[in-house]
């Protein structure tokens, strides 16, 4: 991760750590990187997508005028979910793509995500080149005269376009199915229900009226009560949550219990396997995978390759190595044959063709996969401390004592990519040990912070 670059591109509160002035130097200096391979006769393009907070427009506005200050035409597609960007930028073969999202985060946070034109995020070596020339930004050359870009009058429907490309990824409908949505009042608002109706669903929608400030605003994938006691009035046969710019999605069964990404990519995983489309019989995930997830695996033949974690280290290691399906817990599951990136709405429906076709219950096929007791706690760290506090005396005592009390399970701490936050994980067989281990552990390092 660097200066200003997380695992998830550029983010912070929007008009204080992410302001107009760093948006378009951001958007000229990546600009000016991504078009030095354009080709073409006319001036290299850039599609620009957001999602609902209030501060998206403020951002773009500034994007537009830094990439426009180094000679790049722009084409603005206005509220759509992250993922679409990355598809849109492929076929339109666009120099780059990018995002304005702070994803799963209250709406004071705003994010920028960017694209190369083959559809993936930038490498860690480009980003490092972008932030040298934010830093020594009178070194971007500038535009002028008739060289200066300006925004194209857009000839793409993306909500169209992206959900017609997304149905055509499953096979019939899924006509049938009773399906409760909710939209974190983000970017999926926009997308899915047209998705829906091509698919035939029976499908009530919630939380799809973003105003600029609700969105994950107790909603969404992060916040699913709401949608586990719907589930629990009997009316729906799986219930679909994405956040806020739908590159997630979690799923939760008519019992009202939650499938995490793991439990989605399990089922996923043996589901190709049957086809013949599990390239080398083996999925990726990361290293905060549960350990059930990894006993699934081995009951059913199939290897698991595990990457940093961050989506976009998932993807690394499927490129590397050839696989076609990955994923993490939080529901970023990627499916190569059809996404660049995570894409919640694909992995809503790759998995509801999945339940249609078993004639099984949601918790039916949840059942399968047997997760370990897990506890997750996040420690609120300062940015300058969250990659090195496991490091301090006090909370490596406090592991190694955890691992003693756990007995078979492991502890896992590590700085949030995105956030000023250390995130505690212990697992193991003993779902009170486990409990008892992450709360000492955390405590240990709240009194690191708090100079104790």
């Amino acid at each position: 991760m660097g200066k200003y670059f997380g695992t998830d591109g550029v983010r912070g509160v929007a008009n204080v750590e992410l302001d107009a002035l760093l948006a378009f130097k951001i958007g000229a200096s990546a600009a000016y990187l991504l078009t030095q391979e354009h080709k073409g006769a006319g001036k290299a393009k850039l599609l620009i997508g957001k999602d609902t907070r209030i501060s998206s427009d403020m951002l773009e506005s500034a994007l537009v005028a830094g990439i426009c200050s180094v000679g790049a035409d722009v084409e603005l597609l206005g509220v759509i979910p992250t993922p679409a960007i990355a598809y849109l930028t492929i076929k339109h073969k666009a120099d780059a793509g990018i995002v304005i999202s702070a994803s799963h985060n209250s709406f004071e946070y705003n994010g920028i995500k960017i694209f190369a034109g083959s559809g993936y995020k930038l490498s860690d070596a480009l980003e490092e080149r972008i932030e040298a020339l934010i830093d020594d930004f009178d070194a971007v050359p500038k535009a002028s005269h008739e060289k200066l870009g300006c925004v194209l009058k857009s000839e793409i429907d993306p909500v169209i376009e992206y959900t017609d490309h997304l149905a055509e990824t499953i096979s019939g409908d899924l006509s049938g199915l009773r399906v409760a949505v909710d939209c974190a009042n983000g970017a999926s608002s926009t997308t899915i229900t047209r998705l829906m109706r091509l698919l035939e669903c029976k499908a009530e929608y919630r939380f799809y009226e973003p105003n600029g400030v609700n969105i994950n605003d107790g909603c969404g994938s992060t916040h699913l009560e709401n949608l586990q006691k719907r589930m629990r009035s009997g009316q729906y046969d799986i219930g679909i949550a994405f956040d806020g710019d739908a590159d997630r999605c979690l799923i939760v069964d008519e019992r009202g219990e939650v499938l995490d990404g793991d439990r989605i990519m399990a089922v996923c995983a043996a589901h190709m396997k049957e086809q013949g489309k599990l390239r080398g019989n083996a999925f990726v995930a990361t290293v905060m995978s549960n350990m059930g997830l990894h006993a699934y695996a081995k009951a059913h033949d199939m290897e698991i390759k595990c990457a940093n974690v961050g989506d976009r280290y998932v993807l690394e290691m499927m490129l590397k190595d050839g696989y076609i399906l990955g994923g993490e817990q939080s529901g970023h599951v990627i499916f190569l044959e059809y996404a660049s990136t995570g894409d919640g709405q694909l992995t809503a429906i790759q998995f509801m063709r999945i339940l249609k076709d078993s004639g099984k219950k949601c918790s039916e096929i949840a059942d399968e996969v047997v997760p370990w007791p897990q506890a997750l706690i996040n420690v609120k760290v300062p940015n300058a401390d969250k990659r090195t506090i496991a490091e301090r005396p006090e909370v490596a005592k406090a592991i190694e004592a955890g691992n003693a009390n756990l007995g078979e399970g492991r502890i896992l701490v590590r700085a949030s990519g995105t956030e000023a936050l250390v995130r505690v994980m212990v697992e193991g067989v003993d779902a009170a040990r486990v409990e008892e281990t992450a709360q000492a552990v955390a405590k240990a390092i709240e009194a690191v912070v708090a100079g104790v």
